[in-house]
């Protein structure tokens, strides 16, 4: 689907971008939970859980949506997001994360790149996303890739939950 090449502060770094497969579902799952380790404190339990995935989660989360991994040059999955179309139009990204290694390297970046891409493709216009209170970086990220926090915020297993969004 896509390759980059980054070489930010030291080593090129390389990720091609795939569909998940449902033998991906345990590299998904570590991908999430070390992705999301330093976090754990900072979030309830249910949102800990709901946010980092079980292999069977992950199998179900690709039942029913998109998952895309970024692969690096050995074959393992160092990021991971899922997308779907939720209404005619309206596309909603979830789960995106890389391993700690590769933040900076720009493979968030490519993946999201190419789901937006793919929902571009399927006649999506609007793309939302959310994100929580300790993920501050990510909050940077998406600003800098252009989503604009709504006024939307729900309540995420007794986090606030707040919304994203951006016209493609």
């Amino acid at each position: 689907m896509g390759t980059m090449t980054s070489s930010g502060g030291g080593l090129a770094k390389s990720v091609s971008i795939r569909r998940a497969k449902l033998d991906d579902a345990a590299a998904i799952a570590d991908c999430l939970g070390t992705a999301f380790a330093p976090y754990r404190d900072q979030y309830t339990p249910d949102a800990f859980r709901d946010t980092t995935l079980s292999v069977d989660g992950v199998q179900q989360r690709i039942a029913q949506m998109t998952l895309l991994v970024a692969i690096d040059g050995r074959g393992s999955v160092v990021g991971t997001v899922a997308y779907r179309v939720v209404a005619a139009g309206h596309g909603h990204l979830r789960g995106m994360a890389v391993l700690p290694e590769w933040r900076g390297s720009g493979a968030a970046a490519e993946l999201l790149a190419v789901a937006e891409q793919e929902m571009r493709q399927l006649g999506v216009s609007r793309v939302t996303l959310n994100t929580t209170r300790p993920l501050d970086r990510a909050a940077r990220f998406y600003a800098k890739a252009g989503y604009v926090r709504t006024d939307t915020v729900a309540d995420y297993h007794g986090m606030p939950l707040f919304e994203f969004a951006k016209t493609l």
